[in-house]
């Protein structure tokens, strides 16, 4: 099973250790695109701080990231998993997972990133600040630049069981499976359900849509499963006590789509 995870705004800074080695990091068929979106990066983020903020849709209080980026070539690197925080990835818990489950995390988790592509968790990557959505002067909209390099590595990485797209919209634009890879293609909606005036209303709402992506990979690495197809996930979920709701797609080679419905969140 591969898991497709957005990134996180929220990055956690600090440590000690070695710089990026950019050979190191999974999918070395990405690096050529890697270094181009670095090295742009850096030469935006050490010129002019204006312009940089403007194209990375940063605030005046976030004017530190600038800086933080034209460093990345000589900053401390960290496994991805423990780079990467926020709702999502606090839910997931990395760190405390059981042994097996964790070294199940480190075969099946991806992390799609506007920097880096796609990285496993167990990759060592400064902290940054680049999303999918930012359009570089040379290299244009991320999102549109990575979808060349990106089907031409994930379907062998996916390989031939079943893959688990959680990504955020901009982040799916990077890479959308196809063919064969997206007839075993689940992708996953939180809907928060609310009782209102005794009529049930849904919505999606981002706290829970995150918490409830973090918590279902949790569950599934801890029970050890390994659903092969998108019917098996369904079964899967709702073993684990979770309320699925998901339509087989009327065309084959389409990806399935999952409703998981949630009231709360513990």
């Amino acid at each position: 099973m591969l898991v497709l995870l957005p990134p996180s705004e929220g990055k956690a800074v600090g440590g000690s250790g070695a710089p990026l080695e950019p050979e190191t990091l999974s999918l070395p068929g990405l690096a050529e695109a890697r270094a181009a979106v670095l090295g742009e990066l850096v030469e935006l983020c050490a010129g002019d701080e204006t312009k940089a903020r403007e194209v990375l849709g940063l605030s005046e209080g976030l004017r530190g990231e600038v800086a933080k980026n034209a460093g990345l070539r000589s900053a401390v690197a960290r496994p991805a998993g423990e780079i990467y925080t926020g709702v999502l990835y606090d839910a997931l818990g990395l760190a405390d997972l059981p042994a097996a489950a964790r070294t199940r995390a480190e075969r099946s988790l991806m992390v799609f990133s506007g920097l880096w592509g796609a990285v496993r968790v167990t990759d060592r990557i400064p902290s940054y600040r680049c999303s999918m959505g930012v359009k570089l002067p040379g290299l244009g909209a991320l999102g549109a630049y990575w979808r060349e390099p990106m089907a031409a590595v994930l379907p062998a990485a996916a390989g031939d069981g079943l893959v688990l797209d959680l990504r955020s919209s901009a982040y799916a634009s990077a890479w959308k499976p196809k063919g064969e890879v997206a007839g075993r293609t689940a992708t996953v909606r939180v809907l928060h359900s609310q009782v209102v005036d005794g009529v049930e209303k849904r919505s999606v709402v981002s706290h829970f849509n995150k918490a409830t992506k973090g918590r279902l990979v949790r569950d599934l690495l801890v029970a050890g499963a390994v659903p092969a197809t998108p019917a098996e996930l369904v079964t899967t979920l709702r073993d684990l006590g979770y309320t699925v709701e998901a339509e087989a797609p009327a065309k084959p080679a389409k990806a399935w789509s999952l409703d998981v419905v949630v009231t709360q969140i513990h």
